[in-house]
């Protein structure tokens, strides 16, 4: 059992790291919904202010394993107030700026602080969060994430027709400060566990020095793991509505339908899978049984013509099934990670999001472009399979848990 301070810490470790992640997420998503403003402010065009997205995302991703090395270098929290006060300075200033080009800087450094997030947010709720309840505080996490995503189109809207869409950006940007500083005051809640270092023991230690962790076959899998999910997470935001239009002949706004229902219930298997990986152990066997029934389903949507209900049935089944075995994804994440080194892990793991969602639209479109609509949902079944195969790779490795092998091997050093 876990000490009672960490138990007791639980909540307000979760509210400062939860907003922190929320915001990262808010901010990839503030500026499109004001594009229709912004295109005459600056006398641009749409695929400019695309571009904004581009760099936006091109930054973040770019900075992201820098940034885990210098959480496992320097700590946590110190990364994760930079990492808010450089994010929301950023956005905050966009509001303040009258030309496209420094808006264009702007978002380079926002993405730069918004980098920091998962690299940070793992060690430190790998560190603060007794072991039976990180499967429940992982998943928090993610859904953090997915709640900032749906709050910042209409909160950005609402916020521009009240005040005006530099006022918005500017209060955007000032909620990082409220988040600095809780964790600024409250940070000794914060645990950030074991540090990268060159003393005797991690010399001995070789599993976590330098790239070394990235290099480890289980970490490699689960990098293209992440790939997987993201191509399906992505696959089915981008290009899902279309396909169904295209392929089922479902309506335009019953296809929205479809694609919020699945939101929906991703964020709830999100929430319900933490306290199912917290009571088991066997979290590979619940990911690749989730994939294998993901790709079932997909596979069907695009095999057969269906009627809506069943389409919606399918997409809620995916969705939850998806959204349930994250929480066990980042656990066998760090079950392969050894001490000192979850910045880098989490943060090279995590860049496979990005790879996988950069996949997606290009291929997909593709596809659709081709007259072969069907085929859009048979792809993501491919991916989920996949997925099912990176899973049976790990679990056949000679591995158990290299935090454990990590400290056997710095004790045995220390005598």
């Amino acid at each position: 059992m876990g000490s009672p301070s960490k138990r007791s810490s639980y909540a307000p470790v979760m509210m400062m790291i939860g907003s922190g992640h929320g915001l990262s997420h808010f901010y990839l998503l503030a500026l499109p919904p004001l594009f229709p403003l912004l295109i005459d402010e600056f006398d641009t065009s749409y695929a400019a202010l695309g571009f904004l997205l581009t760099l936006f995302n091109l930054s973040s991703g770019t900075f992201q394993i820098p940034a885990g090395f210098l959480v496992d270098r320097i700590g946590a929290r110190i990364v994760l107030l930079g990492g808010l006060a450089i994010s929301g300075l950023g956005v905050a200033l966009i509001g303040l700026v009258t030309s496209y080009w420094m808006v264009l800087a702007l978002v380079v450094f926002a993405g730069v602080g918004c980098s920091v997030f998962h690299p940070a947010d793992y060690a430190i709720l790998s560190a603060s969060v007794d072991s039976e309840r990180l499967g429940r505080a992982f998943g928090v996490h993610t859904f953090t994430g997915l709640v900032g995503m749906m709050a910042a189109p209409g909160s950005m809207i609402l916020m521009s027709s009240l005040w005006g869409w530099r006022a918005a950006l500017v209060i955007a940007g000032a909620f990082a400060l409220v988040v600095f500083a809780a964790v600024f005051m409250w940070g000794d809640m914060l645990k950030e566990g074991e540090l990268s270092t060159d003393s005797a023991e991690d010399k001995a230690t070789e599993t976590g020095k330098g790239i070394r962790p990235l290099l480890n076959p289980a970490i490699l899998m689960l990098f293209f793991f992440y790939i997987c999910t993201a191509m399906v997470s992505s696959g089915v935001q981008t290009f899902s509505v279309t396909a169904l239009v295209a392929f089922q002949g479902t309506g335009l706004g019953a296809a929205s339908i479809v694609l919020t229902a699945y939101l929906v219930a991703s964020a709830v298997g999100v929430l319900l899978g933490g306290p199912l990986a917290d009571r088991t152990n066997r979290h590979g066997l619940l990911a690749a049984v989730a994939m294998a029934a993901g790709a079932a389903m997909m596979a069907m949507v695009g095999a057969f013509l269906m009627s809506f209900a069943m389409v919606v049935v399918l997409f809620v089944l995916t969705g939850f099934t998806q959204g349930s075995i994250r929480p066990s994804r980042d656990l066998m994440t760090r079950a392969a990670t050894p001490p000192g080194a979850t910045g880098r892990v989490f943060a090279f793991v995590s860049t496979g999001l990005s790879i996988g969602s950069a996949i997606t639209p290009v291929l997909f479109g593709l596809l659709i472009d081709l007259g072969h609509a069907r085929w859009v949902f048979v792809a993501m079944g491919a991916a989920l399979l996949l997925g099912v195969a990176t899973v049976g790779i790990v679990r056949s490795l000679p591995f158990t848990d290299v935090r454990e092998q990590g400290a056997r091997s710095g004790k045995a050093a220390a005598k």
